[in-house]
């Protein structure tokens, strides 16, 4: 097990999971995951020759967990991203790693803070530039206007999408993380009404594929248990404040070197199937995207189900810089 450290970030105490010495790499989870996403990782990228430092986003696992919906914005976690930085290594700019949420979050902490982050990769979720109008409304016209169910719609509600998620949190879990992964079968993920709740109609898979251990995924069952899931869904009820805070960056590109990395059965990577070419999108909005690698039949826990080739990709990238 990694060192486990709590971090004074500013605004919240950030509970991060450190390995190793030399520049600075931290690598950001997304829903619903904690550090231990990055657990094939962190040893790796230490024996590289950097300091990996893994965090519990706020609301998950270790870290602070606030009760108010706009504590979730992504301003407010760009902001512990770049606080957990600069306390580890405070004379130099870090290099960020994400995946799913965690991907918005580096690109943006990096958009917003480009003197302090040297290079930034996104696993599942490429930087498709600042927004034009928030992303609820994006969804209200694809999905709830045709009578179609969209998650990011459901956890909109404050109160049902916590209660449906901890009634019973393993099966929870084994059903979201099985939907969207590259061992589900078409129709996995169901199609449905948009007054449905998330688990209507998605399937325990009996045993589950190798990647997610029994051991591992008691490990994500205590945490969520430990902290719920009021914290981690309020991200996806930010998108008008997301919007708002980053028109101020909207004349703004990543110049620094990034990399990204996608499974070809991941529907993030294609934004729900709205983008044909994620990395000709990301060149528009990202000066130096260094790659672009496409894992054939991977899904959306990318660094979980592929982490040799995820390592392959993400540690040659990193001695590069």
């Amino acid at each position: 097990m990694p060192e486990f450290r709590m971090i004074d970030a500013g605004e919240a105490t950030i509970r991060c999971a450190v390995e190793g010495e030399g520049p600075l790499v931290v690598l950001v989870h997304g829903f619903p995951e904690s550090w231990y996403s990055w657990r094939h990782q962190l040893q790796p990228i230490a024996q590289a020759g950097f300091t990996a430092c893994a965090i519990d986003v706020r609301g998950y696992g270790g870290s602070d967990k606030p009760q108010r919906v706009e504590d979730y914005a992504m301003e407010r976690l760009t902001a512990d991203v770049a606080g957990v930085a600069g306390a580890l290594q405070p004379d130099r700019p870090a290099i960020l790693v994400g995946h799913d949420w965690g991907a918005p979050i580096v690109w943006n902490t990096a958009l917003s803070r480009p003197e302090a982050i040297s290079a930034v990769a996104g696993l599942s979720v490429p930087f498709t530039g600042v927004p034009s109008r928030p992303f609820t409304e994006v969804f209200t016209e694809a999905f709830t206007r045709k009578n179609r169910f969209f998650y990011q719609a459901w956890f909109q509600k404050v109160g049902p999408p916590e209660a449906e998620a901890e009634r019973d949190v393993r099966d929870f879990l084994r059903k979201f993380y099985f939907a969207i992964s590259g061992d589900a079968p078409a129709g996995a993920w169901p199609q449905k009404a948009a007054d449905a709740t998330l688990l209507e109609g998605m399937v325990d898979p009996g045993e589950f594929p190798a990647w997610m251990s029994p051991d591992d995924l008691d490990y994500y069952l205590v945490e969520f248990e430990r902290s719920g899931f009021f914290g981690p869904i309020s991200r996806y009820r930010n998108h008008e404040r997301d919007f708002e805070w980053l028109q101020a960056f909207k004349d703004r590109k990543l110049e620094m070197p990034t990399l990204l990395i996608g499974g070809d059965r991941d529907p993030a990577f294609t934004v729900f199937g709205a983008v044909a070419d994620p990395g000709a999108l990301m060149r528009q909005h990202a000066t130096d995207l260094r790659a672009v690698h496409v894992l054939e039949g991977c899904g959306h826990w990318t660094q979980q189900e592929r982490p040799a080739e995820v390592n392959d990709i993400l540690i040659p990238w990193l001695k590069s810089l």
